[in-house]
């Protein structure tokens, strides 16, 4: 579990965060949305530690991330696995090297040990006989899953993904959202997702928290949504349907 109580967040002397607070469940994926310049990029940054708050608390389970010196966030940042919206791949580095980095980093294991986690991981993301490819070689769902694969190499008790949709087709996406469901209970992780895609929120939206303004202004399931009295969230789910029709 993941949980903010209060966090506010300035850029000079523009309110991004107002007052948030929200609980992020284990074992469920948790979506973030909004719209551009909303602040749920924003609020996940801050909760990975990227971004520093004015106010307000950050707590992983029992312990307080944003009072923690740089040595005990470390400790907590070894649980953290991270998708990057562009996958972040390193581009001269091959699949098998971009899995193993995290291993690389955090662990002392041996080579033939890091080895077969890096072969388990990508059998999960059903990725087979890729360990020698380079990042260009790859399909752009193939490098979101070659990703994912390296967000869990480290067994992660919590799961960040920014835009994980991104760039993709329709197809592709459904496939990913998936994945990181799946992924999420049977590891019986935290997953956040940041997103605007309201094909994930309608498929993986275990919970839903909507910012608007710096604010959170809602929270539900997926199902809660086609019922809102909400406005503001009627209104962003209304134009977000219609952007993609238009698109189509």
């Amino acid at each position: 579990m993941i949980e903010v109580k209060n966090l506010t967040k300035k850029f000079d002397d523009k309110i991004v965060l107002d007052d948030v607070s929200v609980i992020f469940e284990q074992g469920k994926t948790n979506l973030i949305i909004g719209q551009s310049g909303s602040g749920k990029t924003v609020l996940l940054k801050s909760i990975v530690g990227l971004h520093s708050v004015d106010k307000g608390e950050i707590w992983y389970g029992n312990r307080q991330y944003n009072a923690l010196n740089f040595k005990q966030k470390k400790e907590i940042r070894k649980e953290i696995g991270m998708l990057f919206q562009g996958a972040a791949l390193f581009d001269s580095s091959t699949v098998e090297e971009n899995v193993m980095l995290p291993l690389d980093m955090f662990t002392d294991l041996s080579f033939s040990d890091k080895l077969d986690r890096v072969n388990f991981c990508l059998a999960r993301v059903n990725l087979t006989n890729v360990n020698s490819l380079y990042p260009s070689e790859l399909s752009g769902g193939m490098k979101k899953r070659v990703a994912i694969a390296r967000a869990i190499a480290l067994n992660p008790k919590f799961l960040f993904c920014d835009e994980p949709n991104s760039g993709l087709d329709p197809q592709t996406g459904i496939v990913i959202d998936n994945l990181i469901k799946n992924i999420t209970e049977e590891f019986n992780i935290t997953t956040i997702v940041n997103t605007h895609d309201m094909n994930s929120v309608m498929e993986i939206g275990d919970k839903v928290v909507f910012i608007y303004e710096g604010k959170k202004i809602w929270e539900g399931s997926n199902n809660d949504i086609l019922n809102t009295d909400c406005k503001e969230l009627n209104d962003f789910v209304f134009a977000t349907n219609l952007a993609k029709k238009l698109r189509i």
